[in-house]
């Protein structure tokens, strides 16, 4: 199951060759692909704020809510949390090389326009933003009267 260290006593040298088999390899700081658009979808509810950054098909290159940077309970909804799940996806989308997005905003939570301010405090240039919240047309059907 787990890598074996296998020490000889004559030169008191690690043998390489059985640990490097499986080890991975240090990810370069370069990015693989250059893409220069792409699309930032958020999401904030009254309980989190996700983010996620795809390219024009619609791949997700990143994403990240406010659960996942260690926010618990209630501070998981406050925009503080939204405005850090922002930045680090800019800070992400910057060192791709990504120049504009276009933003799709859903939901009605405080995190709306943080995560958007903090996108744009990186220098990427916002081109677009919609809101597809999802609004009910007619809703639930309303409770009867309470007879008393």
């Amino acid at each position: 199951m787990g890598k074996i260290k296998i020490v000889t006593k004559k030169e008191d040298k690690v043998d390489d060759s059985v640990v490097s088999e499986n080890t991975p390899k240090a990810s370069s700081r370069t990015p693989k692909k250059k893409i220069v658009s792409g699309t930032l979808n958020v999401e904030a509810t009254f309980n989190n704020t996700k983010v996620v950054l795809s390219d024009k098909e619609g791949n997700v290159l990143f994403w990240t809510s406010a659960g996942s940077l260690g926010f618990k309970g209630a501070k998981k909804g406050t925009p503080f949390a939204a405005s850090k799940a922002g930045s680090i996806v800019g800070e992400k989308a910057k060192a791709l090389g990504i120049k504009d997005v276009n933003v799709v905003v859903k939901g009605v939570g405080s995190g709306r326009e943080p995560t958007i301010r903090a996108f744009m405090a990186l220098d990427i240039e916002i081109t677009d933003i919609k809101d597809m919240t999802p609004v009910p047309h007619n809703g639930p059907k309303p409770k009867k009267p309470r007879r008393v």
